[in-house]
């Protein structure tokens, strides 16, 4: 699940700046990613407590990670456009428009920063992957994602969601191949649970697993329109922004 466990913040910026020279490997258009073997951490403890919805607020937009506020903590949500991320978001909060949601993927355009009630701030960053979006505007999402990851401080987890009804992408496997070359702490969540098949389920969760190399019960899985693992997200969203 995670590369390195939550609270880490001085050991992570020690890493980054190890590896501040290598450039994120996603270009939108890559091939096949060959991943070392990587040892999870478990999510299940957090399955089953009850958790309030998220008391989330907009805050801002930027462009560049320079133009982002001071903060105290942050965790970072990412992954291919279409994934499900801002509907995630809104179900976090237990609101429907907090983060927008269109069936056009790439919307997500800008690092968008959400203020947590209970402290800390959840950040939405723009989705990879589709072509459709003009090239200017896909080469400038590469300088701005990585920058964001291996420069901000305050980040203390980055959720990589994972599309469970087709698996991971090669996109997804490079992702996860950059964020453990640098060290970053990451836990991997896949959505859209509710869209596979109950016969299907036990295997998906096997083999979604494999295929990021790590155990099922290091995935989290998560449906936002049937709140399936939203109770155990929050969980560990809230206890990241505040025991950081």
């Amino acid at each position: 699940m995670s590369g390195t466990e939550p609270g880490t913040t001085g050991q992570v910026g020690k890493i980054r700046e190890k590896f501040v020279g290598h450039p994120l490997s996603i270009d939108f258009f890559c091939e096949e990613a060959v991943m070392e073997p990587y040892a999870g951490c478990s999510v299940s403890a957090h399955h089953g407590r009850m958790a309030r919805p998220l008391q989330l607020t907009f805050l801002t937009s930027a462009s560049k990670p320079g133009q982002l506020p001071e903060t105290d903590v942050e965790v970072a949500f990412v992954g291919r456009s279409n994934v499900g991320k801002s509907a995630l978001i809104n179900a976090l909060a237990n609101q429907r428009q907090l983060a927008r949601v269109s069936n056009t993927p790439g919307r997500t355009q800008l690092i968008n920063l959400f203020t947590n009630a209970g402290g800390g701030v959840l950040v939405d960053l723009p989705g990879y992957g589709y072509a459709a979006v003009h090239a200017a505007r896909r080469n400038a999402w590469r300088p701005m994602i990585e920058g964001y990851l291996t420069n901000r401080e305050q980040l203390v987890m980055i959720y990589v969601l994972v599309d469970g009804e087709i698996g991971p992408t090669a996109l997804d496997l490079q992702m996860l191949e950059w964020l453990r070359h640098l060290a970053l702490p990451h836990t991997i969540v896949a959505t859209k649970h509710d869209k596979v098949k109950p016969a299907k389920i036990g295997a998906r969760k096997a083999e979604l697993a494999k295929k990021c190399q790590l155990l099922p019960a290091d995935v989290l899985w998560v449906s936002s329109s049937k709140g399936t693992g939203i109770d155990a997200l929050r969980t560990l969203v809230v206890d990241q922004l505040t025991s950081a």
